[in-house]
């Protein structure tokens, strides 16, 4: 059966709510973490791993940020709890869906600042995108995140929070006294493919990850989260160690003179480095394999010989490959190929055994397309003849507009 979330207007912009400065929030605390505070608040230590567990569940699987709901716990102590704590995700400012049911949020973290958050409904799945970071440090010429800034990190919270907002919007928590198994999960996919580096913060994106994956929490199998990388070479063994998700390459080019432009971080982790890494990674096995995800930019890393280095680079490692048609934004300097190039590619890597999918460009119409992702407030001004200036690419050609013409932006 297909579940179809809820329509919701496009755009549809969310009440500010006031930031609490004075209460520690709970959420994004690990259980240690969480039990410790709960001791700090005077909770007694031979109390404090049950009522660990119990506020674990109200939060986690259920969905509850009102303490006067949290039934099991006395009334004298919930009135504690509320003196020192808040359970709090952060906001939803716009909701805007797209004509093929894709929903992408533009949610404001603690000090104004703001990141996407994307959500793809499939007949089988239901794929949430999240965020790591406020704009991002690596400069990817292809990606509209990449001509952004870095601000900040996300805090475990603030990531995890994202998961619980999305669950909100789809009213996806199972009924009070129903078991959560019983209820049909509209977000049963992860996907750390969202504006940032994950594993330029690990910690944060490790201790969200383990609350996510909890199973008296929100329960989503280590099997469903998917985390992409550049290629940050130092903490790929620590993702299969202190995560076990499944691991995405955000790889694009075969040979380190061209993935240095595209990819900069490849300037510091070359592809020699990064696949040594991959072929050491804990959880590689047939039924766990790498995800190389691979944008079709056209004239660029779209050719035979591509195809033909990159079924050469992965040889030995259980893999698949992404093939992404370059989805546009303004400045970009690069185009999409054209779809028979893209066919041809992924037709050398299939006879080569390997499963090459194409994946079929979602949101488009709302900017939440794979490497779109951008928060209005923190756009750069950088046109894409400076963009391709920076990364030593070939001018992009010029419009020439005809008198009394429109500017194209």
């Amino acid at each position: 059966m297909t579940v179809t979330p809820p329509i919701a207007p496009e755009a549809m912009p969310i009440p500010r709510k006031p930031v609490e400065a004075d209460r520690q929030n709970l959420v994004g605390l690990t259980r240690p973490q969480l039990r410790a505070a709960l001791v700090a608040a005077g909770t007694p230590e031979k109390q404090a791993k049950m009522r660990e567990v119990q506020l674990w569940q109200w939060i986690y699987q259920k969905g509850v940020r009102d303490f006067d709901a949290m039934t099991n716990l006395a009334k004298d102590y919930r009135a504690r709890l509320k003196e020192h704590f808040v359970i709090e995700v952060p906001e939803i400012v716009t909701r805007t869906v797209s004509a093929d049911g894709t929903r992408k949020y533009l949610v404001r973290i603690a000090g104004g600042h703001e990141v996407e958050v994307v959500y793809i409904p499939e007949e089988d799945r239901g794929t949430l995108c999240i965020s790591s970071q406020v704009g991002c440090t690596l400069t990817c010429t292809f990606c509209h995140t990449g001509t952004q800034r870095l601000v900040r990190n996300l805090t475990a919270g603030e990531i995890v929070g994202q998961i619980m907002l999305a669950r909100d919007d789809l009213g996806e928590w199972p009924e009070l006294g129903r078991h959560p198994k019983d209820e049909t999960r509209l977000i049963s996919n992860l996907v750390l493919m969202g504006m940032g580096e994950p594993l330029y913060n690990f910690n944060s994106v490790r201790d969200a990850m383990q609350i996510a994956m909890d199973g008296e929490g929100i329960s989503l199998s280590r099997r469903r989260i998917t985390l992409s990388t550049c290629g940050v070479v130092p903490e790929i063994a620590r993702t299969g160690a202190e995560i076990g998700c499944m691991l995405a390459i955000s790889l694009h080019a075969t040979t380190d003179d061209l993935r240095n432009k595209l990819v900069p971080i490849n300037r510091k982790y070359p592809i020699a480095q990064l696949f040594d890494a991959l072929r050491a990674y804990p959880k590689l096995s047939n039924s766990e394999r790498i995800t190389f995800e691979y944008v079709m930019l056209k004239g660029i890393n779209d050719s035979d010989a591509d195809a033909r280095r990159l079924v050469k680079l992965i040889e030995g490692i259980p893999a698949k490959i992404n093939l992404i048609p370059f989805n546009e934004w303004p400045g970009a300097p690069y185009e999409r190929s054209d779809w028979d190039r893209i066919e041809s590619f992924a037709n050398i890597v299939y006879k080569a055994g390997y499963a090459s999918p194409i994946r079929t460009p979602r949101g488009e119409d709302i900017m939440a397309a794979c490497g779109q992702l951008k928060s209005a407030t923190e756009r750069s001004r950088k046109n894409r003849f400076q963009i391709a200036a920076e990364a030593g690419l070939p001018e992009p050609e010029r419009i020439v507009r005809r008198p009394n013409a429109p500017d194209v932006h």
